[in-house]
């Protein structure tokens, strides 16, 4: 049975790029293999829908072709923007063998070739020359309740990760001492790597495990870190996040990740905002809806009765003859989103009583005939 990824990433097909982004980054933290409860199977499946969705040319011939959308970016031969499509290692091989084969080196060997230099050219991916390294992303949950969400609120989170070295601050060199040149890599921060034989021999360009790809080495080694230029430590941190903030939104802290040993970049973290329901009210944006029973008398008399909101009780005024369903608006009392503040609609619902005593039902048997 084919698999509909819109239906593993729980998004609309009209999604938006940025809906089906949230969608993943929730459900790939959900389903962790790392996590408890996590599900590596699952993992899978949502890393694959989003491969798919989540590039806009790749999810249009999705649409299109559904899940044989590979096979057909391939017919003729030719994928998008004009490269070969590869399914598997093999058809990369079968590739390079239709191309010319192995090449023919001057003792007539089989030439290595950069498997690196190949899928750069293939796929416009892999890490170049001046490639910045990059520390690991972190994603966090954050629970809120209505009432924090109206206003926004400052939340303190503790957690422990990985942060650049005070000591050394992050160069992972002891004081008053310089770096060197990698002899490992000649100060290139990368190595060639070979393996295999014959027609299968290939070489790969790898970050030099002598440096972590830095270049340099500090001639005595940082005692508090080790000469990595990182440690693990427990971090306070203080998260303001805005008011009017949706259920599964997700908020960015660029730099906020996990710092990268000596050097590079580091990773960003992401807040999973939860919104836990509300015993009075249903959120629909900025607005905020509940409903009120009044009395027969009430709707037709008119009256003030006492309705909750998120900052207390006020007063709402309900009109003479109303009728049952009328909405009536508390302005302003919904929740803040930027520049929009939303508004409490009221439904007025109108209980009919069941059961009538003798002198009432003459009541409503005089009214009757009055109105």
């Amino acid at each position: 049975m084919a698999q509909d990824y819109y239906e593993i990433l729980g998004v609309q097909k009209g999604a938006s790029d940025e809906e089906i982004k949230r969608a993943y980054r929730r459900l790939a933290h959900q389903y962790h293999p790392d996590k408890q409860g996590g599900d590596e199977k699952k993992f899978k499946e949502i890393n694959q829908a989003y491969q798919a969705l989540g590039d806009a040319q790749r999810r249009s011939q999705y649409d299109q072709f559904g899940e044989n959308y590979e096979q057909m970016r391939g017919a003729g031969g030719q994928g998008a923007g004009g490269h070969e499509d590869f399914s598997s290692f093999g058809d990369v091989f079968e590739f390079f063998r239709q191309s010319g084969g192995a090449r023919t080196g001057q003792q007539g060997g089989a030439e290595e070739f950069d498997l690196g230099d190949l899928f750069g050219g293939i796929f416009g991916g892999g890490r170049g020359q001046g490639g910045t390294r990059r520390g690991k992303d972190i994603d966090i949950d954050v629970e809120l309740n209505l009432e924090e969400v109206a206003v926004g609120v400052k939340k303190e989170f503790t957690m422990r990760k990985v942060v650049k070295c005070t000591e050394c601050n992050g160069s992972g060199a002891q004081k008053n001492t310089d770096l060197k040149t990698c002899s490992g890599c000649k100060g290139q921060g990368k190595v060639r790597q070979s393996r295999g034989s014959g027609f299968l021999s290939f070489s790969q360009v790898i970050v030099c495990p002598e440096c972590h790809g830095v270049g340099k080495k500090p001639e005595k080694s940082c005692t508090k870190c080790g000469g990595s230029g990182v440690n693990k430590e427990l971090v306070n941190l203080s998260i303001d996040i805005p008011s009017g903030i949706d259920n599964g939104e997700t908020l960015k802290m660029t730099g906020q990740g996990e710092a990268v040993t000596r050097g590079g970049q580091a990773g960003d973290l992401y807040i999973n905002v939860h919104v836990k329901p509300h015993k009075n009210f249903t959120r629909h944006g900025v607005d905020l809806y509940r409903e009120e029973v009044i009395s027969f008398t009430q709707a037709g008399l008119g009256d003030k009765i006492d309705v909750p909101t998120l900052d207390g009780t006020v007063k709402l005024e309900i009109p003479a003859g109303v009728q049952s369903g009328t909405l009536i608006s508390l302005k302003g009392k919904g929740i803040t989103r930027g520049s929009k503040k939303g508004n409490i609609l009221v439904k007025i619902k109108i209980h009919t009583p069941t059961r009538l005593s003798k002198k009432a039902k003459a009541l409503l048997e005089e009214l009757g005939r009055e109105i």
